[in-house]
């Protein structure tokens, strides 16, 4: 295998704590000086179809971003479908998995100058068939960095159990980089968090504060999210949801309350709430970026036909209101191939609020 390549093992805490933000930040961040880049994940958990394969959604994201000139099959060699799991338990076969990942890191090294290899979940994912993200960094001899949330105790404690089962394996974990630190604590927090980390002997590489717009969800995943379907506009499905307003009050006080970037929730049924809406959507074109018809209703004849001779994206969803509001709100908003202001935004807080050069001077 491959020994010469520089290479980073991006890993983290817990799931969805900014691994892959942190990858494509860092990514963008080497190519202006580390040449050219090659991306790896070993063993992804979310994959879609693509020509025949199963290949993780964070490596298209990352592969359609930056062209990264590698075959996708290579740079996504394990996806872990339903059953893959019990399979392995029923007849383990750990070879052939290793076999294929080491083999699948010298394709995605090939003629490049540095690799990023993004984890799956905490320390110990993958576990159960013997291919932990520790074990996998060990594997393709990589050091390692961790990603965690933003804070003070819990993110330290948990940097200490994560990289506990790294040093088990013999992999030395480089530095720490929080995500999502809250803006209005951010140098109280990053002071002692530094501090903190130092006491482990752990240095702090990066904290990057939350920002608004990488929560975002755009309407194809409100859509996705509550099991739902266009009926109007579907071409708008990358517009982002910045406020959500359910329309369950009177509609002179409902118009009140529209703001740039907002997603109105109502009832199918409330014709006079669906009006309001395709009202001040012709006074303010910004005002409304879309309207979910909760409860599988449908307006009254003559108002669907104003809401499709409007520009307004329309979904209409099963769930009553209270639910489809209650899953935008706990869902979890990937950054998606295309989402290009997001992408950029990602850029732009790994290369002002994380030390890339301390990262390759460590490596």
């Amino acid at each position: 295998m491959n020994r010469i390549t520089k290479r980073l093992f991006i890993a983290a805490t817990q799931q969805n704590d900014g691994k892959t933000t942190i990858s494509l930040g860092i990514f963008g961040a080497l190519r202006k000086t580390e040449g050219r880049i090659g991306f790896i994940k070993p063993v992804g958990q979310r994959f879609v179809e693509v020509d025949g394969h199963k290949i993780d959604e964070d490596t298209v994201l990352i592969d359609q971003t930056y062209g990264i000139g590698s075959p996708l099959d290579a740079i996504s060699p394990i996806a872990v479908e339903p059953d893959f799991t019990r399979k392995f338990i029923q007849q383990a076969n750990t070879d052939i998995l290793v076999r294929r990942i080491q083999n699948s890191f010298d394709r995605a090294a090939w003629e490049k100058d540095f690799v990023i290899i993004e984890g799956t979940g905490h320390a110990g994912v993958g576990s159960v068939f013997d291919l932990s993200n520790a074990r996998v960094a060990h594997l393709l001899g990589s050091k390692a960095i961790l990603v965690t949330q933003g804070g003070i105790g819990r993110p330290i404690d948990e940097i200490a159990l994560n990289r506990a089962l790294f040093t088990e394996q013999g992999v030395e974990v480089i530095g720490v980089i929080m995500n999502k630190v809250h803006p209005e604590k951010y140098d109280h927090v990053v002071d002692f968090a530094r501090r903190g980390f130092e006491r482990l002997g752990i240095e702090l590489l990066g904290a990057i504060p939350a920002d608004p717009l990488l929560g975002q969800p755009t309407l194809g995943q409100v859509c996705k999210a509550v099991k739902g379907e266009f009926i109007n506009a579907r071409t708008s499905s990358r517009r982002l949801v910045r406020h959500m307003l359910i329309g369950d009050m009177a509609t002179g006080h409902l118009l009140t309350l529209f703001r740039t970037g907002t997603l109105l929730i109502t009832p199918g049924d409330r014709d006079d709430v669906v009006l309001a809406a395709l009202s001040h959507t012709g006074r303010h074109p910004r005002g409304i970026c879309g309207l979910v018809l909760s409860s599988g209703h449908l307006p009254h004849e003559s108002v669907m036909k104003l809401l499709h001779e409007s520009d307004i994206p329309v979904i209409t969803s099963p769930l009553d209101s209270y639910s489809i509001a209650s899953t935008l709100h706990s869902m979890t908003v990937k950054t998606l191939p295309g989402d290009n202001e997001k992408i950029q935004r990602i850029q732009s807080l790994v290369e002002q609020h994380v030390n890339v050069a301390r990262i390759v001077e460590k490596l």
